[in-house]
């Protein structure tokens, strides 16, 4: 296993999320096999799964969207997260963050609590002050968010479907940022 502190967070730009695709494809078609309810149905076509990532980098490059990976030093990807800053005009304040997804053979190493940091820096930069997200209610990311200081919502029963096309309830989480203020 490389070691954790070789890891490093990276925010793309749009032609970096292009060319990344087929790796971010990786990622997100592992997580689906291994059971995660990220809004696909396995089995997932690799071609599913490079249209969505194809789709993020257009937002990237829209400005609708930040896209952070996690990387190990040959530059592979180990995981992911995203910030969606495009909202309404009445939530000028307020960011999105989706897909926060770490490929199997990297868990438990801490990335998805570093890229949950820098993706809480990036909201910062943006200047946003509320974050929302959601997930599968009793997973494992369930504890990650509440460990990283994030408020329950609630949960709603029966929101979504696992990957296998089990019902799975979803929990809302909440975290207020600090304004930032200007050096």
């Amino acid at each position: 296993m490389p070691d954790d502190d070789a890891v490093m967070i990276v925010r793309l730009d749009a032609a970096q999320a292009r060319e990344a695709v087929p790796a971010l494809a990786a990622v997100l078609l592992d997580c689906v096999d291994g059971g995660a309810s990220v809004s696909f149905m396995a089995p997932l076509a690799p071609e599913k799964a490079q249209a969505f990532w194809h789709g993020v980098a257009e937002g990237v490059a829209q400005g609708e969207r930040v896209l952070l990976v996690a990387q190990d030093e040959g530059g592979a990807i180990l995981g992911t997260v995203q910030l969606v800053v495009a909202q309404p005009d009445n939530q000028p304040h307020r960011a999105d963050v989706a897909k926060m997804l770490v490929h199997r053979r990297a868990r438990r190493r801490g990335i998805a609590q570093r890229l949950m940091a820098a993706v809480e820096t990036a909201a910062r930069e943006a200047g946003k002050t509320v974050l929302v997200l959601d997930t599968v209610t009793g997973g494992d990311a369930e504890r990650l968010y509440e460990r990283a200081g994030w408020q329950r919502v609630g949960v709603v029963p029966n929101y979504a479907l696992m990957p296998d096309g089990a019902l799975c309830g979803t929990t809302f989480f909440h975290k207020q940022l600090a304004a930032t203020s200007p050096a």
